[in-house]
């Protein structure tokens, strides 16, 4: 994985500045250097310039950006982020074809691909990417985003020039580019958060390369192309096909996705998404004599706190004991304790140039920075619930009929601490509903569907394009702040595609929820781990922690100069800090509703001062 930059404009001479644009090009790359501490490059040409911080994972050598290539006295260049999964089977076609290679990088073979077959040749590919190609005779550029938007792309264009980046920060790192925030912006931190609209780089004027797209930047204009979207069609396969079919691909792309020239690890949880990654994992190193290393984690007195809850059913460290038992896994337990988990809000709010999900990202946030002492590359559970139907709101029957995101359908928590004219202004419910129904009109039909079968498709199609985003942004930039690239096998777009026309009744067959999933995991996992009711990413429920976000809170109110105050009303936040807590309200999907409201309110606060952010 790696940080990429830069700048296209087709009637500009980039070359008459060449040290004043090298610089620019040097800050944007430095700027992500986390994401890439390995190496970095810079290429300026006549009409703009690209630049890569890396993270060097496959041809550890050779493999430095941007990579450029000529034909016929032309020259094609590239930046890339991301890790591609068959370029083996790539790389014996195009070499069929006639084309050398000068590295074993799956960069040059993106490279090469689009110089044989065209923008198209996106569609061969099997990973998670985001790059940036100059094409000298069509005359543009395109930029690309994998099919998940796994992989991040921001970009803003002026006029005729766009500038692009793998986070917002290297964009702000260009002359000129101040973050704003309008009403849009605002809504989509205070309404939405830390979710946010497809496309949307929540600042003024800055946008995402929409997943599955590619951008088209020459003298003719911008124009966007959509490359991969998802079909609803009728699924013919019976019920054992369906779970071998299943089985095959989870196991197949859990083996691509092993591919590296340095050692991988597994996030272990104890949970079935996580357990099978691994026991796929461990089994193919011991076929080459090697034991897979597993990290699991949990903070600090956890054991001594924990509460079930319908959300968190049970702890984690049992199932962890068993499963590191059933591998023969170079196990690691690592936990958080409560100041490091607040401190880290701040670090995540950097990570992401964002408020983010206040302590569940923080926490992976530090987990990550841990794991990389030991690995650069770790595989995932990650994704499987929004695929395979995991989470509560695919079965209560209140989240079924909410005319509303199944994961937020109480603003109330929200609006409790904000200003009177600040909500008539943000007008919350309105601008929820609105993008509630235009995304849920995006939902791939199936006429032959019925009411009920319709509807679990417009929330699973929610889940994809909303919720499973958030938590692919989560992993990406928890993970790359400290330059560790985490993998997410269950996104393999093979299967995402081929479980979304699976009708509900196989996927939970005899009501078992992820019975799909679990059946297709049969002998590789214990059964207990298998039929293990879900439990999500562990969070403290140590009451001390959430009594250091009050006092971090009230500091803050001091003085009254937090820019935070602006849209916050005092005697509604006093309400809030002296309300008992209820930790089995959610605020956002599964998060307790009274430590993410402070710790969200913490970054809101800390992202405004750090960025110097100016709201219209």
């Amino acid at each position: 994985m790696c940080g990429i930059a830069g700048f296209y404009n087709p009637d500009h001479d980039y070359l008459k500045d060449k040290s004043h644009y090298e610089n620019i090009l040097e800050r944007m790359s430095e700027i992500q250097r986390h994401r890439g501490p390995d190496d970095s490059g810079i290429w300026l040409f006549k009409q703009g310039g690209m630049s890569h911080a890396r993270l060097s994972i496959i041809d550890l050598t050779t493999g430095r950006q941007p990579i450029t290539k000529t034909e016929a006295g032309k020259t094609f260049g590239i930046v890339y982020n991301g890790e591609i999964y068959n370029t083996k089977e790539l790389r014996r076609d195009l070499m069929e074809r006639g084309h050398s290679f000068s590295t074993t990088s799956d960069t040059e073979v993106i490279l090469t691909g689009y110089m044989e077959y065209g923008p198209d040749f996106v569609k061969q590919l099997n990973g998670i990417f985001a790059f940036a190609i100059t094409d000298p005779f069509r005359e543009r550029l395109c930029l690309c985003r994998d099919r998940s938007g796994v992989k991040p792309l921001f970009y803003t264009v002026r006029d005729k020039e766009i500038i692009f980046a793998s986070e917002l920060k290297g964009i702000f790192a260009y002359p000129g580019i101040q973050p704003v925030l309008d009403r849009k912006g605002l809504n989509e931190i205070f309404s939405l958060g830390p979710a946010h609209t497809s496309g949307c780089g929540v600042f003024k004027g800055i946008n995402e390369v929409l997943p599955g797209h590619m951008l088209f930047c020459s003298g003719e204009g911008f124009r966007l192309k959509c490359y991969w979207k998802l079909e609803s069609k009728p699924h013919e396969d019976s019920y054992e096909e369906t779970i071998e079919k299943t089985s095959f691909l989870v196991q197949d792309s859990i083996r691509r996705q092993m591919v590296s020239d340095v050692p991988i690890c597994t996030f272990l949880s104890g949970g079935l998404d996580s357990s099978l990654v691994s026991a796929v994992c461990s089994a193919e190193l011991k076929k080459q004599g090697k034991r897979l290393t597993t990290f699991s984690f949990d903070f600090v007195n956890n054991d001594k706190y924990f509460k079930a809850s319908t959300f968190q059913p049970s702890q984690d460290r049992p199932f962890v004991d068993q499963m590191v038992k059933f591998l023969d896994s170079d196990h690691h337990y690592l936990e958080c304790d409560n100041v490091t988990q607040a401190d880290r809000l701040y670090d995540s709010v950097l990570a992401h140039d964002l408020p983010a999900m206040g302590d569940i990202d923080s926490s992976l946030l530090h987990f990550c920075s841990m794991v990389k002492g030991f690995n650069k590359v770790a595989l995932t559970g990650e994704c499987a619930d929004e695929i395979f139907g995991g989470y509560p709101w695919f079965h209560k029957e209140e989240c079924f009929k909410a005319q509303t995101f199944p994961w937020t359908m109480d603003l109330g928590t929200r609006k409790a601490v904000l200003k009177d004219d600040f909500l008539d202004y943000l007008k919350m419910d309105e601008y929820v509903m609105e993008t509630y129904e235009k995304s849920v009109a995006e939902t791939p039909v199936l006429s032959q569907d019925n009411p009920k079968e319709a509807r679990r498709r417009e929330i699973s199609y929610l889940n994809l394009r909303w919720f499973m985003q958030t938590l692919l942004n989560r992993m990406d930039r928890a993970s790359m702040y400290s330059g560790l690239e985490a993998r997410v096998p269950f996104a393999d777009h093979r299967i995402i595609e081929y479980v979304w026309n699976v009708p509900w009744d196989m996927k939970t067959r005899d009501d078992v929820v992820k019975n799909l999933l679990r059946q297709a995991g049969r002998g590789l996992l214990p059964d207990e781990i298998l039929f293990r009711r879900k439990s999500p990413y562990p969070k403290t429920y140590d009451t001390n922690y959430e009594a250091l976000l009050i006092k971090r809170v009230r500091d803050m109110m001091v003085g009254g100069s937090a820019p935070v105050m602006e849209f916050l009303d005092e005697k509604k936040l006093e309400k809030l800090l002296t309300s008992p807590s209820d930790y089995g309200k959610p605020w956002y999907g599964q998060l307790m509703a009274g430590p993410q409201m402070l710790a969200y309110i913490l970054q809101i606060n800390y992202w405004l001062e750090k960025y110097h952010i100016s709201v219209e």
